[in-house]
C-alpha cells in the first residue's frame, strides 16, 4: 500500500488549510501513518502520527494548531491546520511510522507573512 499526500497550497500566516493522505489500498489495521515535513535546508520531522485506533501523536510545534485524523473507510488521513505560521512553510508527506517507505513528492504548504 503506498501513501500520496496532497492539498498544499499558498495561504496566509493564521490562515487554514486542510492536506490529505490517500492510500491505494486498504489501511485497516495498519500501524501508525505519520504526517511528515521538510523545510528548506533542515531535516525531515513528524509532525503528527496516527494509530489504526486513532491514537494521536503531535509535535510540540504543531500542537493545538493541527489535528491528524484516520477513515479506515475510505483509506484517507487527513491533517488539519490552523492557526499557521511561517515557519510551518514546508513539503508535507504522508508515510508509515517508524518504518518509513519511499518517499513521495509530497506537497508544498507555504505560508506568507
Amino acid at each position: 500500500v503506498q501513501l500520496q499526500a496532497s492539498g498544499g497550497g499558498l495561504v496566509q500566516a493564521g490562515g487554514s488549510l486542510s492536506l490529505s493522505c490517500t492510500a491505494s489500498g486498504s489501511i485497516f489495521m495498519t500501524p501508525y501513518i505519520g504526517w511528515y515535513r521538510q523545510a528548506p535546508g533542515k531535516s525531515r520531522e513528524l509532525v503528527a502520527r496516527v494509530s489504526s485506533g486513532g491514537k494521536t501523536y503531535y509535535a510540540d510545534s504543531v500542537k493545538g494548531r493541527f489535528t491528524i485524523s484516520r477513515d479506515n473507510d475510505k483509506n484517507t488521513v487527513p491533517l488539519h491546520m490552523k492557526s499557521l505560521k511561517p515557519d510551518d512553510t514546508a513539503v508535507y508527506y504522508c508515510n508509515w511510522f517508524p518504518d518509513a517507505d519511499k518517499w513521495g513528492q509530497g506537497t508544498l504548504v507555504t505560508v506568507s507573512s
